[in-house]
């Protein structure tokens, strides 16, 4: 029985899981104690393994990703593509969700919703910067602040390769940790069909299509606008770098899988880089060192999200807005994307520095905060399939993307 079930395709059990759970949990909406009680546990328990693997996974296989980089102009070479092509990725983003807002116009004939909003804050420049660099590494560790693991990891791995010999022994231990971590992922996602039903329930008993309904428009906006910048996008940047885009969808589909019912990018990690390496042919190198700091300054599908929600409000409200606000919005999105790394609800403090940069009333975010949930599945699994996109890229570009691997990616 185990061979049976193992034989089918990871993703397609997810799938199977995710359309049960949808159906399981609509069935059981006028009793969602009954799904939290009983249903909803086994959901957490499954994000829980995931959690547990995040911070151990991301400090290790980054630390070998930098010390399988021993020129040191190559790994600057690496970074700097990197942040670039994540950067012109979500302007691209942002400009698509402003089409949808402009053309579908998801606000017009939505009533308008008085609710008190607090509005957050985006830490200044300065601070960001300053909070890169942890005062207590172990601290950071403990806390799951990714950005200041990334920027020790990435240290460390630089010390190790200028020690030279005497630290292949601590060089030999990381690596191998990070080998454990990789089963132990392989482990976890095992369990991600039962996860995946577990919380697809969840949601299907908790939001139902009443809350749906009369907000069909924004939801149906951000789901095609999303859809179209991966498939439009990212096919056309791959073939101009000479990729096929079908074996890329066909290879990273059980990453997006995972990120669409837990919506956390950083959760979905150790999906993405199993996805990447394996399907795909990235370099461990590569994928190690791009795709954790895709994981916390990359939004792609967050910044589509910024654009069609900030129109949204404006049209909710009727406020008219000029190409100036449209400029702002693409810019302020795209930096923002970077600014909110690392924070919790980075997606809704974009929002409110998009909504105070262009002058829109914050109690918009009360209107859509009942389907953020909703919308944060599609734009969370935009971010991970813009996470190893870019990985694919990098790897093309620096000779590290094993060709034969990419082009024979899975079949579905």
């Amino acid at each position: 029985m185990w061979k049976s079930w193992s034989s089918i395709k990871l993703w397609k059990r997810i799938a199977g899981g995710l359309v049960l759970g949808i159906i399981v949990g609509a069935l059981l909406s006028g009793a969602p104690g009954v799904v939290d009680t009983w249903i909803k546990p086994f959901g957490t328990l499954f994000l829980n393994f995931i959690k547990m693997l995040i911070v151990p996974l991301v400090f290790l296989s980054l630390v070998v990703g930098v010390t399988s980089l021993k020129d040191p102009a190559r790994m600057g070479r690496i970074g700097v593509k990197t942040i670039l092509w994540y950067m012109l990725t979500t302007a691209f983003a942002v400009v698509i969700g402003l089409i949808f807002g402009l053309v579908f116009q998801p606000g017009s004939g939505v009533e308008k919703v008085a609710a008190a909003v607090t509005a957050k804050e985006l830490p200044s420049v300065v601070d960001t910067f300053l909070n890169l660099v942890p005062t207590n590494p172990v601290a950071a560790l403990s806390s799951g602040n990714i950005l200041q693991i990334i920027v020790f990891a990435i240290i460390l791995g630089i010390s190790i390769n200028f020690v030279g010999p005497k630290a292949e022994p601590l060089e030999r231990v990381i690596d191998a940790g990070a080998q454990a971590m990789y089963k132990m992922t392989a482990g976890v996602m095992e369990l991600a069909p039962f996860g995946v039903f577990a919380l697809m329930a969840w949601v299907a008993a908790k939001y139902g299509l009443g809350i749906l309904l009369p907000l069909a428009k924004i939801i149906a906006c951000v789901y095609a606008a999303c859809l179209l910048h991966a498939l439009v996008t990212y096919s056309i940047i791959l073939k101009a770098y000479g990729l096929s885009p079908m074996p890329f969808f066909k290879g990273i589909i059980d990453a997006q899988m995972v990120a669409f019912t837990t919506t956390s990018s950083a959760g979905t990690l150790p999906v993405t880089m199993r996805c990447t390496q394996d399907n795909l042919g990235v370099s461990p190198s590569v994928s190690s060192f791009v795709l954790p700091l895709g994981a916390t300054i990359n939004m792609d599908g967050t910044a589509i999200y910024e654009a069609i929600a900030a129109l949204f409000v404006a049209q909710v409200f009727g406020v008219s807005l000029g190409a100036g606000d449209y400029v702002m919005i693409v810019v302020v999105a795209t930096l923002a994307s970077i600014g909110a790394a690392g924070v919790p609800g980075a997606g809704l403090i974009m929002l409110t520095l998009v909504l105070t940069t262009i002058g829109l009333p914050l109690e918009g975010l009360a209107i859509v905060a009942g389907i953020d949930r909703i919308l944060d599945m599609a734009r969370t699994t935009i971010n991970v399939t813009g996470d190893a996109m870019v990985s694919c890229l990098v790897a093309k570009s620096e000779g590290e993307l094993d060709q034969t691997v990419y082009d024979a990616a899975p079949v579905a």
